[in-house]
Formats: C-alpha cells, structure tokens, sequence
C-alpha cells in the first residue's frame, strides 16, 4: 500500500517486494525467505492492544454521538464520520498487519488480497480527507461565523467527496496487488505488486502519488486552514483591544463564543495528533521510494515496527480528544444510571401498590386500614426519596 512495510509487514522485507535485493540473494544462491522475527512478535502483541483499545473508545464515542439527541449538529456528524474512519482503521488495517506478521506469508487467497489492500487504503485516505474536511469546516466557522446555517449542507457536500475520493483513489489497489508464488527455495506466496509495473520508476510514481493524496495535499491544505484561523483571530483580537474592554471581557478571550473555541481547538488537537503520529512514517517511506538501497543500510526494521505502530496510535488519540473538548461521554453513562434509577423507583412503586392492595384485607378487623394507609402513604414516600437518594450517591 505504502512501501513494503504496509505491503509486507514481515519484518524482514520479502524479496518479493524489493526486486533488487531478491535477484542479488538470487544469483549468490542466498536467498532468505522472511520470518516471525522477534521485532514482528512486538509490533503484533502492541497493534492487537491499540486494536483492543481503538475499538473500545471509538465505539464508545459513536454511541454517544449517535445518541445525543434527534437533530445533529455538524460537528457531531463530522466526529461520527473520523470515528467511522478510525473504527476502519481499527477492523481493517490493525488485523490484517497483526495477522500476516503472524503467517508470514500470505495465506487468504488471491481476491482477498486485491480487496484487503484496496479496503486499507480506503481506510488509510478516509481518516486524511475526514481530517481535511473538519479543518475547512472551522475555518469557515471561523472566517464566516454568520454562514452556520450554510455550515451543515456545506459539511455534507465536503464529507460525500472525501467518502467519494478515498474509494476512487483505492481503486488501483485492486489491479496493482496480486498473489504471487515463489519455489525456491521452497513454496511462499506473498500479496505484492510485483509483476504489475514493468520498470521501477513506475511503481516509484504510483507511491509518490499515493504520498502526496494521503499525506503532502491534506498536510498542505490543513496548515493553510490554521493559518488564516491564527491570522483571523489574531486580528480580531487586535480590533477588540482597540475598541471597548467591557465588550472584550462580555466574549471569550479572543471574541469568539466558548463553544466555537472548543470545538476549534479540538480540530487543532486532533490534526496535530495526525501529522506528528504519521509524518515519521511517511518521511521513511519517502525516502525509501528515491533511495531504497541506502535506506536498506541505515534504517533497523524494528525502527520500521515502530513508526507503523506509532502512527496507528493516532485511531486510539481520536476518541480521546472527541471525550475531552465535545462529546462528553459521561453523560451518557449519567442517562444510564438515570435509566436505572427510574427502573428502582418503578419497581419500589409497584411493591408498595401491592402492600396497599393488601393493607384492607389484613387490618380491616382491627379497624386500624386508614392509620396504616396514611402510614403505608408516608412510608411509600419515604421509600420513593430514600431511593432517589441512594440513587444520586451511586
């Protein structure tokens, strides 16, 4: 997909990825096939950790999202299309590294392979074009704040050509990645893109241009987007000193509402979290691409493991910065807890209609049925706060 460690994540570079090594191991009759090495048991026991971790967070952040209430606004609809970004990352990515770390080589047949590879990039474009999208959505809110009745239509346009864009660029995927079978020194089969381009510098093309739509273009655009957001507030803030200091301190510090704050420095949070995550891999794969050999000389596979690892750390920061500055997930665990308690007083309610119900049958002898009512009154009462109560400490 990327260079050969998201192609071939065993660790040890399969020669059916890197044509050049493969021919010189070749032609000296040293041909190694690659293996379950050391560094590739990590990377797998830590991708399934971020994979435990990921799922778990950002199931919890689309159920909050989807559960806030019946009109959407379009932040939370753009939080909930990141998360389904990341949740595919998660399902998508995360496994099929950890599992063919685990197999070596690669054991799901041809057709699988053609699609894994074009439903990893779909998920790998996704997160970068979501990204992109929520970055342009705060700058318009921030430029344009009296467009926000605009902002939902505009949001939905933006998001369909993400969505759109992530599943054509993919496409090559499907026709460049195929199984392919080696006998010597014995039989191994890889899903590779060997074979596919006829010289090297088209192959070079094709991840250069794969580079530039999944990290350069979206990197350039979100820069220039917090650009203008620094420049527009900046001169905002020079407007409301020179006017009066009461209106400056009726606003936020910057005049602009609280809750668009917030929400603009969560969109900074998360795209700083994806550039610092995925820039190192990306640069190792930029220089792998123009200088293969060289880099073959200099760069430790176990360094590889960990840039992978750590740019897939961005799917777990994700959910985190959703819970810290928007979507806060206590609160749906507080309508839980509101859920049970209504539950407990319905079932203390209904017990004490049944001792009611019985009360005349088993005092009316003693004529005591309206003191023990009033009294079953009062206790009924009593049992009602006294649970509300409980409840509330819980």
């Amino acid at each position: 997909m990327m260079f050969p460690q998201l192609s071939d994540p065993t660790g040890n570079d399969s020669c059916l990825d890197l044509s050049t090594v493969c021919n010189r191991s070749a032609n000296e009759d040293a041909l190694e096939l690659p293996t379950f090495s050391t560094a590739a048991k990590i990377r797998v026991i830590i991708t399934f950790t971020l994979c435990a971790v990921s799922a778990v967070c950002n199931l919890m952040v689309l159920w909050a999202a989807s559960n806030g209430g019946k009109r959407k606004s379009h932040v939370r609809i753009l939080i909930m299309n990141l998360t389904v970004a990341d949740l595919l990352v998660t399902f998508i990515v995360m496994p099929v590294d950890a599992v063919w770390n685990i197999t070596v080589q690669w054991q799901a047949g041809d057709f699988t392979c053609r699609l894994l590879m074009f439903m990893k990039l779909v998920a790998m474009y996704s997160c970068a074009f979501v990204t992109v999208v929520i970055s342009l959505d705060r700058q318009s809110a921030i430029l344009n704040p009296l467009g926000i009745s605009e902002a939902k239509q505009k949001s939905k346009v933006m998001l369909t050509v993400a969505w759109t864009m992530s599943v054509v660029l993919s496409l090559p995927q499907m026709f460049i990645f195929h199984n392919v079978t080696i006998t010597v020194p014995e039989n191994f089969t890889q899903c590779t893109t060997r074979g596919s381009f006829d010289q090297r510098w088209q192959e070079t093309l094709y991840n250069m241009f794969t580079f530039v739509c999944l990290f350069l273009l979206p990197l350039i655009i979100m820069i220039f987007c917090y650009t203008r957001i620094l420049i527009e507030i900046s001169s905002r803030m020079a407007r409301t000193n020179l006017r009066s200091r009461d209106v400056h301190l009726r606003r936020s510090h910057n005049n602009i509402p609280k809750a668009r704050m917030r929400t603009l420095k969560m969109s900074i949070v998360i795209v700083t979290s994806f550039i610092v995550c995925w820039t190192p891999y990306y640069l190792l794969g930029l220089w792998y691409w123009l200088f293969p050999e060289e880099m073959e000389e200099t760069v430790s596979h176990s360094l590889t493991h960990m840039l992978f690892i750590f740019g897939l750390f961005n799917a777990c920061l994700d959910p985190i910065t959703y819970g810290l500055f928007t979507i806060h997930l206590h609160q749906g665990l507080k309508r839980c807890q509101q859920t049970s308690s209504a539950h407990v007083e319905l079932e203390n309610n209904t017990c004490l209609m049944q001792m009611t119900c019985q009360s005349p049958q088993q005092h009316a002898a003693s004529g005591g049925y309206n003191t023990q009512s009033e009294g079953l009154k009062d206790h009924k009462a009593k049992n009602a706060s006294g649970s509300i109560v409980l409840v509330s400490k819980i």
